[in-house]
């Protein structure tokens, strides 16, 4: 049965353009009615994601614990072709295919692919591996819960194993791996010892870096980066020509990702979630830890996003001029904060800047779990430098025989 509506509100030069286009034998009522249904059935039926431009590529990579394209924009942006990706939650597959427009994206747990037959050929593997159970919060967690962690998290920690298991099989030229910074001090070293021996074991020479996210965005967020050359595809003198990227000085503040109009109140901290969260620091303060909410505002860079940003925002709370208590970030600001910019969103096909496609519980916890494009780009392009070295190289030999 249809609905009554009541329109209020219409612009002078709207209102002149219905009267001058209605259809003879229609009254107004019918008319704006019939407007109404043509713009919901173009907005049902119109693709949900723009067509994507065809890029030049000059590279193929897969993406393993592909998560929401961190590491596919960052090397798609040195024009790189992702031939598979592989990530097990749906929520975040939902936004990967949304923002990369890769559709093909295997949602299989990746130990029970067929590697030989179910993975391309490439160049480069890239991934970050779940790093919950090297992380200082994920192995705090999981003493208190009593459960193991590193590797001896058999859902997690052990897939690390499976990205060598892959290798194996596929012998990529080059391999991009990123953790946590923890990583290199888990189990007092034995972790990451076991982790350069491994590659090492599959004839891969490994470079690894801490990178503070902090010189490309207003965030606080140290990640070790892995990056793998084999023995077999590169001469000595590439491998040592690979350096990583400089971090930037003067890295950009948080008023560069704020939006400039107040967002929804409903961003903003309730009266007894504030109180409850001033509280808490006040008490770790009195013992002596470091626990407690980051209030910042424009002029700041934050603490590291972490996952669990969608329970209270407690890690990065903004001053707002007019609210009360202060806030947290929007999903957009978030996406920004991450490195997910206008750039990247013009490079995947959009006009501005990506669609909200999921939750905003699901996008905290999605951009918590992300590696910051703007690092992989910068890494992976000194990657690739050696890569067109090797095939210049194999090339110029194939011409000689």
């Amino acid at each position: 049965m249809p609905k009554d509506i009541l329109v209020r509100n219409v612009a002078d030069n709207d209102a002149d353009w219905i009267a001058g286009s209605l259809p003879p034998g229609m009254t107004q009522e019918g008319y704006v009615a019939s407007l109404i249904t043509r713009a919901r059935i173009t907005a049902e039926t119109a693709p949900s994601k723009p067509k994507r431009r065809k890029r030049k590529t000059d590279f193929t990579f897969i993406d393993l614990f592909a998560g929401i394209g961190g590491f596919h924009m960052g090397l798609a942006s040195n024009k790189g072709d992702c031939v598979f990706a592989n990530e097990w939650d749906k929520f975040a597959v939902n936004t990967y295919k949304a923002w990369t427009g890769h559709e093909n994206v295997s949602e299989e747990d990746i130990r029970t692919l067929n590697y030989e037959n179910d993975i391309p050929d490439h160049d480069i593997l890239c991934g970050g591996f779940p790093c919950q159970p090297f992380s200082i919060a994920g192995v705090s967690k999981k003493y208190s819960l009593g459960r193991a962690h590193g590797f001896d998290d058999e859902r997690q920690g052990n897939l690390f194993f499976t990205i060598c298991d892959i290798v194996a099989v596929k012998r990529p030229p080059i391999l991009i791996l990123e953790n946590v910074k923890n990583l290199r001090s888990h189990d007092k070293g034995n972790t990451f010892n076991v982790i350069s021996q491994m590659i090492d074991d599959l004839g891969y020479e490994m470079k690894a870096q801490i990178i503070d996210a902090q010189g490309w965005v207003p965030q606080h967020r140290e990640r070790i980066f892995l990056v793998c050359f084999d023995r077999e595809a590169f001469t000595e003198d590439e491998i040592n020509s690979f350096k990583f990227p400089k971090i930037p000085v003067n890295g950009p503040r948080l008023s560069s990702i704020l939006e400039q109009k107040a967002p929804d109140k409903k961003y903003m901290l309730t009266d007894n979630l504030w109180k409850y969260l001033q509280n808490y620091a006040a008490k770790h303060k009195v013992a002596g830890n470091g626990f407690g909410y980051g209030l910042v505002d424009g002029s700041n860079i934050s603490r590291t996003m972490s996952a669990r940003y969608y329970k209270d925002g407690s890690e990065i709370l903004i001053k707002q001029k007019g609210f009360q208590n202060p806030r947290r970030l929007t999903p957009a600001e978030a996406a920004k904060l991450m490195g997910f910019n206008e750039r990247f969103a013009k490079l995947m096909g959009f006009k501005v800047a990506f669609p909200h496609v999921v939750s905003d519980m699901q996008s905290y916890k999605q951009f918590g779990n992300s590696v910051s494009p703007l690092v992989t780009e910068a890494v992976s392009k000194e990657a690739v430098k050696v890569l067109k070295k090797m095939k210049t190289r194999k090339a110029l030999d194939g011409k000689m025989k």
